[in-house]
């Protein structure tokens, strides 16, 4: 459905970088050196001027939930978990366990976790939102500085409450 166009914005959680064209988000990945910058087609889309003022509203706790088409090529079994943590409520956890479950298959726990951790459109396709069994936070791509701050912003919005973790 053709290349991405990138732009960047400097959010409370670092550099994002938002690729996209005029369908879909593709990407949102956090930067933390400037070899990870990527050089697509020139011009930003309208739906990529949507996203930035999206993340905008979300980072100010005005978003609880983004309204952008999204796309990642995958296996079917990865576009069915990237679809199920678009589920995952604001302000809400659930266990890697508990995706497995949502998945119908208990025993798909680690092929999730690992799918998980692939997701390559962080905060709107929420996989930071999956934490581990015991309610510890668990790997993430983004750094678990990230999650933790993700997660609390987010709970603070939704219930008033400071902190998760």
């Amino acid at each position: 459905m053709g290349e991405l166009h990138y732009t960047y914005y400097e959010s409370p959680v670092g550099l994002l970088q938002i690729g996209g064209n005029d369908h879909y988000i593709g990407e949102l990945s956090f930067v933390d050196n400037k070899d990870q910058l990527q050089h697509g087609v020139p011009g930003i889309t309208e739906l990529m001027h949507q996203c930035t003022e999206q993340l905008i509203e979300y980072f100010h706790g005005k978003r609880r939930q983004f309204d952008l088409p999204v796309h990642q090529d995958g296996t079917d079994f990865q576009i069915r978990v990237w679809n199920k943590l678009m589920d995952i409520e604001f302000g809400k956890t659930i266990s890697y366990m508990d995706l497995a479950k949502k998945l119908g298959d208990p025993k798909v726990i680690r092929a999730a976790a690992t799918t998980n951790g692939k997701n390559k459109i962080a905060i709107i396709v929420p996989c930071h939102r999956v934490i581990g069994s015991d309610r510890s936070l668990t790997g993430y791509s983004g750094g678990m500085w990230r999650k933790k701050w993700l997660l609390q912003h987010e709970f603070k919005i939704a219930h008033g409450v400071q902190t998760l973790f």
